[in-house]
């Protein structure tokens, strides 16, 4: 409960910063690290946190790679990037997380530019209130928000780790998991409930997917510090923001968050520091 009252207070943690930070306000100091050397892939880009998150970024030198669905949403958000900051390098490639195939294809396109990979931010994701499948035949948000992510972070684990070797920047995977996770027990995690269409609970298959990439987290934070790698993985939860996500699942909570991440406002929260 006090670590709640903080929280919703904007006291500052250990890290120095809390929930009323701003991602500006957190990589302030990110120049040190030479940030016109760093790329960085960004899911989910074309709106909210991603948009957001790709447009500080930038505005600090970072190279930024966007892989979206809706390429003309990205275009948007591409020039919107340019407009504040003139000099931003931002590629835009097509990408549906929803589809292995095209998952792969991204991955193939993206290692053939032949750029280094510093930062991998596997944030897209989707809330469906029905229960829909993806053409590999897979309920759809466990698709998009876990089995794509964990593809393409696997089929780009290498590039990572061999920029990081060659740099001596540690490489930063982040995971952007929600605390709903927590609603899934033990014993609840089950799939054959999710594929009736009379028994689906849209709220309980978006947990399920958010704790399976916790679950991800963990396992590749045991075997990247196996293979002595100078890359972390982490997973972290941005707390309340009124994102399309949130827009789309009304409820007492939801219905309490005052504010929307607009493309060029404030993130009043943090996941990572550089």
């Amino acid at each position: 409960m006090k670590e709640t009252l903080r929280y919703l207070a904007g006291i500052a943690g250990p890290s120095g910063y809390g929930s009323s930070s701003t991602a500006e306000e957190v990589t302030e100091d990110c120049s040190r690290l030479a940030p016109s050397h760093l790329t960085a892939i960004i899911t989910g880009a074309t709106s909210g946190i991603g948009a957001e998150t790709a447009r500080v970024l930038a505005k600090r030198g970072v190279r930024v790679v966007i892989p979206a669905r809706d390429l003309k949403g990205a275009a948007k958000v591409k020039e919107a990037i340019q407009k504040e900051s003139p000099e931003a390098e931002i590629i835009l490639l097509e990408i549906d997380l929803s589809s292995l195939t095209s998952v792969k294809r991204f991955c193939f396109e993206f290692l053939s530019l032949g750029l280094p990979l510093n930062i991998l931010v596997n944030n897209g994701g989707i809330f469906s209130q029905h229960l829909e499948f993806s053409e590999d035949k897979i309920e759809m948000t466990f698709a998009t928000n876990y089995l794509g992510h964990f593809l393409l972070t696997e089929m780009l684990l290498d590039k990572m780790v061999e920029t990081a070797a060659k740099t001596g920047i540690q490489g930063r995977i982040v995971n952007v998991t929600s605390i709903i996770h927590g609603w899934v027990k033990r014993d609840a995690f089950s799939f054959n409930q999710l594929l009736n269409p009379k028994n689906y609970n849209g709220t309980r298959a978006y947990a399920q997917s958010k704790l399976a990439n916790i679950l991800h987290v963990k396992e590749m934070a045991r075997q990247l510090k196996a293979r002595n790698a100078r890359v972390t993985i982490n997973a972290v939860h941005p707390g309340i923001v009124k994102t399309g996500i949130i827009r789309a699942h009304k409820g007492f909570i939801t219905g309490m968050t005052s504010g929307s991440v607009p493309f060029a406002g404030e993130y009043r929260t943090y996941y990572f520091k550089f």
